[in-house]
């Protein structure tokens, strides 16, 4: 088997011709990417639902907009939290983190939501809760990489938290320092351009 380069961290964000309705427009964060597969969740697609109307205990520390995202299409039913551990603990890569948090990237990392919310709660910058996840087998990411549905680019802290979700696709793209920043204009509906 030939080795996979770690894309652990960064962004896949969709291109115009990746028209699967689960992902068209989407920013996916990869939580893992190794041989046996990879793992990420929808940064970009709020829900209805409160989280206080599933994890009630949870509510008081998610940020803006406080509703549950759908992080994928695997796993509706279950949820994962992500949170951004600012300061010395989230931000250098020597530093543990709080307990009930694991470093994912960066100072962004997943929240074990059956630990208590007061264990965490003066730690967090910032939590979003997602049912369900984004899966990719072994080797199928990389072909759709290769079939150029993904753009894949550096991850920022604040997109985990971003308070205009809607807007992430666009906000991506147009930071880029590369023809990608120019993608960010494509309409929604190009056969009206």
């Amino acid at each position: 088997m030939t080795e996979v380069s770690s894309l652990t961290g960064r962004l896949l964000v969709a291109t115009p011709a990746l028209t699967d309705p689960n992902f068209t427009r989407t920013v996916v964060l990869l939580l893992d990417h190794d041989d046996e597969g990879s793992l990420g969740v929808v940064l970009n697609r709020p829900t209805p639902v409160g989280v206080g109307d599933v994890l009630q205990d949870w509510a008081d520390l998610a940020g803006d907009p406080g509703v549950v995202f759908q992080g994928g299409p695997v796993s509706l039913d279950s949820a994962l939290g992500l949170a951004v551990v600012p300061g010395d603990k989230g931000g250098v890569p020597g530093g543990e983190g709080p307990l009930g948090w694991r470093r994912v990237h960066g100072a962004i990392g997943l929240v074990d939501l059956d630990a208590p919310p007061e264990l965490l709660a003066a730690e967090l910058g910032t939590l979003r809760i997602f049912a369900g996840y984004a899966g990719w087998g072994p080797g199928q990411l990389e072909e759709e990489l290769d079939d150029g549905a993904w753009y894949v680019v550096e991850s920022e802290p604040g997109d985990v938290s971003s308070p205009a979700p809607e807007g992430l696709w666009r906000a991506v793209l147009r930071r880029q320092r590369s023809e990608l920043a120019m993608v960010a204009t494509y309409p929604d509906d190009p056969s009206l351009n």
